[in-house]
């Protein structure tokens, strides 16, 4: 099929600075999302120049994967560096707020892993921090941020190739047996509960593609269906939301994908717009092929498929650092960054109070 011009990608981005230009170290490593933001960062231009874990072992897989980095004897004198502009972190979820505070309070922008929080007064803390010391506090939404269809999916819609979106709707499932998962992983304190956790992504992308700046959350649920050895664990999760531009948002969540599946879990986007719609799969397409980033797309004038692996890129990372280089906005908003916690948070809190 052959793909209009206007439709098609332009290609992966460039580095946008010289080695050595945005210096940023590494912090608690308790996710390994950790390695995402590492990489997306420096394939950007980023120097990875420290590293700090309480974990020998985790301190030994990183400085594996990243030769070179220089390994840090406590948090303290991570904070303590003057010659870094940002700190990542994948911390426990509970802790990734506690910590960007802290971050920020010792003069650094803040790259956190998804969920950025657990409760709404860590939110709010970090809304006071930012106003305080100007620093940013930026999240790690990897299914539209590290997913070439996702990212291509919103150029298509700021294009208009769909008219005005008024429906996202998005499937999250994923493999609880992935990898083996530590203590906190099955604590409901310390990952903040499914809506709070893999809900944060969903919710990121209805914000993003729907152009929504605030919503309500008109229903949510969760339950532990089959996971009885794990009783804080919540293996499924669903929302409904409503934008304020009338854009309208149905999510599910869960911890269900089947051993049979090539990856570890089918994600899906749907897209209705004004004129088309959008389906994004994008981690395998089953049945056909194992590779993900595959973009469909109906409008008026015909029906396309793309596979567009390896060739968009990851943009925000380059964003990313020129936006803490020029104090800019043009990555995330730090707006967007926490409407999309606190509607995930809000959306616990709803289906907890069932």
């Amino acid at each position: 099929m052959n793909i209009p011009s206007d439709l098609q990608p332009t290609g992966a981005p460039a580095p946008v600075c010289a080695k050595g230009d945005f210096p940023f170290a590494a912090g608690h490593l308790d996710h390994p999302h950790i390695y995402g933001q590492c990489e997306g960062l420096i394939q950007a231009g980023g120097t990875l120049r420290y590293v700090y874990d309480p974990d020998p072992e985790k301190i030994a897989t990183f400085s594996k994967k990243f030769p070179g980095v220089e390994v840090l004897a406590s948090e303290e004198a991570l904070l303590a560096k003057t010659d870094i502009k940002l700190i990542a972190g994948a911390a426990i979820p509970n802790e990734r707020g506690p910590f960007g505070l802290r971050v920020m309070g010792a003069g650094k922008d803040y790259f956190t892993d998804k969920a950025p929080f657990t409760k709404l007064s860590q939110l709010e803390a970090a809304r006071r921090k930012v106003a305080e010391t100007g620093k940013k506090y930026m999240v790690y939404y990897s299914e539209r941020l590290h997913v070439e269809c996702a990212i291509h999916a919103g150029d298509l819609i700021d294009a208009g190739a769909i008219g005005k979106v008024i429906q996202v709707m998005g499937l999250g499932p994923h493999r609880v047996g992935l990898n083996p998962r530590p203590t906190w992983f099955y604590k409901k304190e310390n990952y903040g509960g499914i809506l709070c956790d893999i809900g944060s992504h969903q919710i990121e992308q209805y914000l993003h593609y729907g152009s929504v700046k605030d919503a309500k959350v008109l229903s949510a649920r969760v339950n532990n269906f089959n996971h009885s050895d794990h009783p804080e664990l919540e293996d499924f999760g669903e929302a409904n939301l409503q934008g304020d531009n009338g854009c309208s948002n149905y999510f599910r969540v869960d911890w269900f994908t089947p051993n049979g599946l090539g990856t570890w879990g089918d994600g899906r986007t749907l897209i209705l717009g004004t004129e088309g719609y959008i389906e994004l799969r994008k981690y395998i397409d089953v049945g056909r092929e194992k590779s993900g980033n595959h973009l469909y797309l109906v409008n008026g004038k015909d029906e396309y498929h793309m596979n567009l692996n390896g060739k968009v890129g990851y943009p925000f990372f380059g964003r990313l650092i020129l936006d803490c280089l020029n104090r800019t906005e043009t990555a995330m908003t730090q707006d967007h960054a926490f409407k999309a916690a606190e509607l995930c948070l809000k959306a616990q809190e709803y289906a907890d109070q069932l």
